[in-house]
């Protein structure tokens, strides 16, 4: 039996889990946390990764918790229409869920016995044919493969790449999930609401439940106190249409969310030897698609079909690297370029940004839409 060890129990952790164990291996999962709490905000699970978790297996279980989303609407901060274009047909809806809704699904779906909470792996070594993954309670576990989903900040990319932390992008997102579902908000929508340097997004995402985001020009290094951040964001959007202060004011306090804007330059080297990285730890992205989730679902895929298709070799993980990066690094590149314009300042920026937006043919949105909706990691040739 192949030994594999994936380490990082998030999304894309238990997304590979779950691919792997479909195609005949037992993969275990080590986790940092000593506990998987019901933490984090909305995540947006577009068609491309919904068609993935439909052949997972779990998609029943998300579409119970999820909000359909068919369109979107840019609007300015004081509510007047820019754009707005409905979501084209896939086969699959785009939805959105809280985060823990999804991460319960994949990790029902796996045997208890194969979750290792508490586990915090920091290095790794591989001789010949073996790695010796090393974990801070003094431990060391031996696999034939070494998966590394470990995040943004994740141990094993530094130890390969070396690189560096993340590069802050200027601005800092806040998240928030509240029970408030406002009724004149249009239903099955996505709202994004343009100001000075500062972007507002609303949608809904399941069991009465509407998600939102906000986002304001800041330093890398801004200090915030958070028991003051509901204040800070309800003083940030003053004067902006309703419902923007009331989702804040309706959320609770102690689960507003908020980080800073980092992704990662798009890197050739995945991984050396019988370890690869898949998520955040090799391609974090801008939140502004959407799309960080589905690409680590699309990753365990993929990384899961090569498995299949060549079997288990040093070879095998650099085609999955190669399959996977032009992808990936498309979106990232996209979702920061979306950002970049999103969060322009000036009066005259802001007003070109709208000009720009309301003259986009939505043939070319529609277009744009299905580049990355219709991908279908079961399908691409590998």
């Amino acid at each position: 039996m192949t030994r594999i060890l994936i380490v990082g129990g998030g999304i894309g952790g238990l997304s590979a889990a779950l691919a792997l164990r479909q195609v005949g291996f037992a993969p275990e999962v080590f986790e940092q946390a000593p506990e998987l709490l019901e933490v984090g905000a909305a995540i947006a699970v577009w068609p491309n990764a919904l068609r993935i978790l439909q052949r997972l297996g779990v998609a029943d279980q998300v579409l119970t918790r999820a909000g359909v989303i068919e369109q979107v609407r840019w609007l300015n901060w004081d509510g007047r229409l820019i754009k707005h274009v409905r979501f084209p047909s896939t086969g699959a809806p785009a939805v959105a869920l809280h985060r823990a809704d999804l991460q319960r699904a994949l990790l029902h779906a796996l045997p208890a016995s194969s979750i290792h909470l508490g586990r915090v792996c920091e290095s790794y070594q591989q001789i010949g044919d073996e790695i010796h993954a090393r974990f801070a309670d003094g431990a060391t576990v031996t696999c034939d493969l070494l998966f590394g989903a470990d995040g943004l900040h994740s141990r094993l990319r530094a130890q390969i790449l070396a690189d560096g932390p993340p590069r802050h992008r200027g601005y800092t997102v806040w998240r928030g999930v509240t029970d408030c579902a406002p009724q004149a908000l249009p239903s099955n929508t996505a709202l994004e609401l343009y100001g000075r340097g500062q972007r507002f997004g609303i949608g809904p995402v399941g069991l009465g439940r509407t998600g939102w985001w906000a986002t304001a020009n800041e330093r890398a290094d801004a200090a915030e106190i958070p028991s003051e951040r509901q204040r800070k964001l309800l003083t940030l959007f003053a004067g902006w249409c309703e419902p923007v202060r009331a989702l804040i004011a309706a959320t609770p306090a102690e689960t507003i969310l908020h980080t800073a804007a980092l992704d990662r330059p798009p890197s050739k080297q995945w991984g050396a030897g019988r370890m690869t990285l898949l998520g955040d730890a090799i391609h974090p992205t801008t939140p502004n698609l959407g799309q960080g989730g589905c690409m680590a679902i699309e990753d365990a895929v993929v990384l899961a079909r090569c498995l299949l298709k060549y079997g288990v070799a040093t070879q095998t993980l650099r085609t999955y690297e190669r399959h996977r990066h032009a992808r990936t690094t498309l979106i990232t590149n996209y979702s920061r370029y979306y950002g970049r314009i999103g969060q322009w300042q000036t009066a005259s920026s802001t007003r070109l940004r709208g000009l720009l937006l309301s003259l986009l043919p939505k043939a070319l949105l529609q277009h744009v839409l299905h580049l990355i909706f219709d991908y279908d990691a079961y399908a691409v040739d590998i």
